[in-house]
């Protein structure tokens, strides 16, 4: 398994892998975000689904409720002290066959005590990233959109899988916007 360059995420993402695609590191006056020598940095959006207990809600991965958020469209979210908000990228990712995608957060953020995690992106998967952006301070945290929010690291395999994301009709394809948690249910009868 090797670690690809920026010269082969350029190529596949001038063909559609990363849209829209910056091809250099934006950094001025905002939190990185573009290509880097062995990664992408894509940017959170202005979408935001923020934790709440207004409800009393149970968190629930199995039987997820969305009354344990807060829709807000924002330039800046604020996530409240030891809590969590959903964001997704701005860039929509298309995955190759044979190439697994990494993602860690920003130093910037990391500095902050705001982690950010996702799953790996397995071969064949695309949508929008659906981000986990977790305040571990007890103050109030700041999220800025359409800034950079994490990096991406291209892995290709020694070979393709016999069986991709797209072929076992994975339940998060081609998500668009926040994703919440799905199960998928038997069907009995």
């Amino acid at each position: 398994m090797s670690l690809l360059p920026d010269t082969w995420i350029r190529t596949h993402a001038r063909e559609g892998m990363i849209t829209p695609f910056v091809e250099h590191q934006e950094k001025k006056g905002v939190i990185s975000y573009g290509l880097s020598s062995y990664g992408y940095d894509a940017r959170v959006a202005d979408e935001f689904k923020i934790f709440t207990n207004v409800d009393s809600a149970i968190v629930d991965p199995k039987d997820f409720s969305p009354a344990g958020f807060v829709d807000r469209q924002t330039n800046v979210c604020v996530i409240p002290p030891n809590s969590f908000v959903l964001a997704r990228t701005v860039e929509y990712f298309r995955i190759p066959r044979d190439v697994l995608v990494i993602c860690l957060g920003k130093s910037t953020y990391a500095r902050c005590g705001i982690i950010v995690n996702v799953t790996p992106l397995e071969p064949e998967w695309e949508g929008h990233v659906t981000l986990e952006f977790s305040n571990t301070t007890p103050l109030p945290a700041k999220i800025y959109a359409n800034e950079g929010a994490c990096q991406f690291l291209f892995l290709r395999g020694e070979g393709p899988p016999e069986v991709s994301y797209k072929d076992r009709k994975g339940k998060y394809m081609g998500q668009q916007g926040v994703t919440l948690p799905k199960i998928i249910r038997e069907n009995h009868g």
